[in-house]
C-alpha cells in the first residue's frame, strides 16, 4: 500500500517497545484469493517473511529450528516462525506440505473460519464436520514432518477428531477460554486439558469480540489467562494476542462476517497492538506471581517450540 518497509516502519519498533523475543507470524488467505489464487498469495508471503529477516538481519531471524530460534533469542533478536492460518493454499495437495515445510513454515492450523477441503473451520460448524479423509492425511504428513498442527479455528468436531488422530503434540495459537466467555472462538476447559494432555499448549486471544461481549477491558483478558492457568497450569498457557486492529485499518477487512461484525472489532483499550505488551508483564506478576507471569509471557511459547521443533 506504497510503504517501502513496513515492517521496519511499524511493527519492529512495536515489538522492541513491547520486549517481544518470538513472533509467530502466519500466512493468512484473505476471502478474495480463495481458490488457485490463494497458493500465489502464500508464497508471496513466504518470501516477504525471508525478505524482512535479510533486510532486518540484525534484529529478527526467520527461524525453522528449535537451535536456531535459541540462537536468535540469546544473540538479542527476534526469533520469527512462520505459520498458516487456515491451509487454503494446500488445496486438494497435500504433498505443498513438504514443499511449504522446504521453505520454512513450521505450525499449521486446517482453516481459518470457513471450510477447506482439509476439515470445517468454526463459521461452518452447523454441518457437524471434523476433517475429511484428506485432512487426516495432511495431519499424517504435518506429524510426518515435524509442522505442528494448530487446533485454533477449528469446529468443535475437527477440534475432537484431531485429537483421535493425532499422534504427536498439537497446540491453540490464539484461543481464549470458553468458561471465562461463552464464544465458539474459545476453549472448554476439556479442550485445554486434552490439549496438554497431547503434550502441547494454549496461547490466550486478546481479540475483543472473543474475550468478553460488553466493552472487555485488560482485566477481562486476564480472566482468560487466571483461567486457563488454574486449570492446566502456567506452562502450558502462553500469548496469542491476534493483533488485527491496525491491519484492518490499513488493508482490505479480513474477518469476512464470520463470527464477527467487521465494522465492530471490539479491540481492547490497552492491548492492541505488540508494544502494549510492556504493561502487561507486570500486571500478570501481580495476579499470578513473577515465575508463573515469566511461563505466560514467553516461556511457555519459548520452551515448548524448542521441543516441537526439529532440532
Amino acid at each position: 500500500r506504497g510503504h517501502a518497509d513496513p515492517f521496519g516502519d511499524f511493527w519492529l519498533p512495536q515489538l522492541r517497545a513491547g520486549g517481544v523475543v518470538l513472533q509467530v507470524l502466519p500466512i493468512y488467505t484473505e476471502q478474495q484469493f480463495i481458490g488457485e489464487g490463494a497458493l500465489r498469495r502464500a508464497l508471496r508471503y513466504v518470501e516477504t517473511a525471508w525478505g524482512i529477516a535479510e533486510r532486518h538481519a540484525d534484529d529478527v531471524a526467520l527461524v525453522q529450528t528449535a537451535s536456531e530460534m535459541r540462537a536468535a533469542i540469546e544473540g538479542g533478536r527476534i526469533a520469527l516462525v512462520l505459520a498458516f492460518e487456515g491451509m487454503e493454499p494446500v488445496g486438494h495437495d497435500v504433498e505443498l506440505i513438504d514443499s511449504f515445510w522446504r521453505l520454512g513454515v513450521r505450525m499449521a492450523s486446517l482453516t481459518w473460519n470457513r471450510r477447506t477441503m482439509l476439515a470445517d473451520g468454526l463459521g461452518e460448524s452447523a454441518t457437524g464436520g471434523g476433517l475429511t479423509t484428506l485432512g487426516v492425511a495432511a495431519v499424517e504428513r504435518m506429524e510426518a514432518l515435524g509442522m505442528i498442527v494448530d487446533v485454533s479455528h477449528l469446529s468443535d468436531a475437527g477440534f475432537e477428531h484431531v485429537a483421535r488422530v493425532a499422534q504427536r503434540p498439537f497446540v491453540a495459537s490464539h484461543s481464549s477460554c470458553r468458561a471465562v466467555h461463552a464464544h465458539p472462538r474459545n476453549l472448554t476447559d476439556e479442550m485445554l486439558r486434552t490439549i496438554v494432555a497431547s503434550g502441547g499448549f494454549a496461547c490466550m486471544n486478546a481479540y475483543g469480540g472473543f474475550v468478553g461481549a460488553d466493552a472487555p477491558d485488560v482485566s477481562t483478558y486476564l480472566e482468560h489467562i487466571e483461567h486457563a492457568v488454574s486449570v492446566v497450569g502456567a506452562g502450558h498457557v502462553g500469548l496469542g494476542c491476534d493483533f488485527v486492529a491496525d491491519l484492518s485499518e490499513q488493508l482490505d477487512p479480513i474477518v469476512d462476517g464470520i463470527l464477527l461484525d467487521p465494522g465492530e472489532l471490539g479491540t481492547i483499550a490497552g492491548i492492541e497492538r505488540p508494544a502494549d505488551l510492556a504493561d502487561l508483564g507486570p500486571r500478570l506478576a501481580e495476579r499470578l506471581g513473577q515465575e508463573p507471569a515469566r511461563a505466560v509471557c514467553s516461556g511457555t511459547l519459548v520452551d515448548g517450540l524448542a521441543r516441537l521443533l526439529p532440532a
